[in-house]
């Protein structure tokens, strides 16, 4: 198996603010050997962890990403949102993320959050990273929903790479080949058993997110499924 059968969704997203080196070290902490997390660019080109386009639901300020400079996002809080127990939390840059995780020798997927900003240039910050880094291949997977970005990823990286869909589309397959994929992500609400099947049969892993329900875990595993991405790998027990 590529990654684990548990993956922490943006770290462990309903245990610790997300995308945040508290919720690496949580995920850590609670025993999870994989974690999945969204890089980003802001306008000055610096990569960072961060899911949405915009900084108003998970930190104290607002306004687009790509407006805003590393300067900047570092003076906001990026945890009281969640908890005052993470008050003063900071958006982590990718480098700061990534030797974190390689310290805890956690397995790393990767998504790509393009969130209109240059693809070219996010997928050279991510390699630059990751080289500067010294991360591990064999504990890093690269995602995301944007094909181009994966495409662009590829001619940069020997990585190993997972396509993203919100639900299988039937060109899937041809998508996959031209990345040279290893693994299939998309939302367990939307996979049907024949589909997980035909995942299997072609001889690509299938993992499914966002899943934080026991009975689903157990009813896609009998699927074929090799693992899930959860924000509280407790329910899942």
């Amino acid at each position: 198996m590529y990654m684990d059968s548990v993956i922490g969704h943006r770290g462990v997203a309903a245990l610790a603010p997300e995308n945040t080196l508290a919720g690496i070290q949580k995920a850590a902490d609670l025993g999870l050997k994989w974690i999945e997390l969204d890089v980003t660019l802001l306008g000055d080109g610096s990569a960072v962890l961060f899911h949405d386009p915009k900084m108003d639901r998970t930190t104290s300020g607002q306004g687009h990403l790509k407006k805003k400079s590393l300067d900047q996002v570092g003076e906001l809080d990026a945890g009281s949102w969640f908890s005052e127990a993470f008050k003063e939390e900071k958006v982590p840059t990718l480098i700061e993320a990534l030797m974190l995780i390689k310290q805890l020798k956690l397995g790393l997927n990767l998504e790509l959050k393009p969130n209109r900003c240059d693809l070219k240039l996010l997928v050279e910050k991510v390699v630059a990273a990751l080289e500067a880094a010294s991360f591990p291949e064999e504990q890093l997977l690269v995602s995301s929903f944007n094909h181009k970005a994966l495409v662009l990823y590829r001619a940069r990286a020997a990585s190993r790479i997972g396509c993203l869909f919100e639900s299988l589309p039937r060109n899937w397959k041809h998508k996959a080949r031209q990345v040279g994929a290893t693994t299939i992500h998309v939302n367990a609400k939307k996979l049907k058993e024949e589909k997980a099947g035909e995942v299997s049969k072609a001889g690509y892993e299938l993992y499914c997110y966002t899943v934080n329900d026991k009975a689903l875990a157990s009813q896609l595993k009998s699927w074929g499924v090799c693992g899930v991405f959860t924000d509280n790998p407790g329910v899942l027990e």
